[in-house]
C-alpha cells in the first residue's frame, strides 16, 4: 500500500528496516503480513500527526516485541493518542532518532 503525499510523491509507509524488524519479531509469514497490513492502515490514520511515519509505526512494533496481542493493544493506543504510543515505546523524547536507529538495527 502506498500513500500520495501533498506534492504528488508516492511513498511506501513501511521502511525497509522496519520490515526487517517485523520479519525478525514475527517469523510466521501470515502474522508478519497481518502486521504489515495493519501498519499500512495505521499510517493512513495517523498521517495528520505530522510525525515521522516510521517512528509511529515502529513504536507499535517495539511495544509488541513479537506478540500479536500486544501489537493490537499498541494499535489501539496509537488510535487513542499517538503521543502515549511514542512514550510507551521509548520514542517520545528528544533522543528518539537514536533509539529508533537502535531498535531497527540488524541484530
Amino acid at each position: 500500500m502506498f500513500f500520495e503525499k501533498g506534492d504528488g510523491v508516492i511513498e511506501e509507509p513501511i521502511s525497509a528496516r522496519l520490515r526487517q524488524r517485523i520479519r525478525r519479531d514475527f517469523p510466521d509469514a501470515d502474522a508478519a503480513r497481518g502486521i504489515v497490513g495493519a501498519l499500512s492502515v495505521l499510517a493512513a490514520e495517523l498521517e495528520n500527526s505530522l510525525q515521522s511515519t516510521e517512528r509511529l509505526l515502529a513504536a507499535a512494533v517495539v511495544i509488541a516485541d513479537g506478540d500479536v496481542g500486544r501489537f493490537r493493544s499498541a494499535v489501539r493506543l496509537a488510535r487513542a493518542d499517538w503521543r502515549d504510543l511514542l512514550m510507551a515505546a521509548g520514542l517520545g523524547r528528544e533522543d528518539w532518532p537514536r533509539v529508533l536507529d537502535e531498535e531497527l538495527s540488524a541484530r
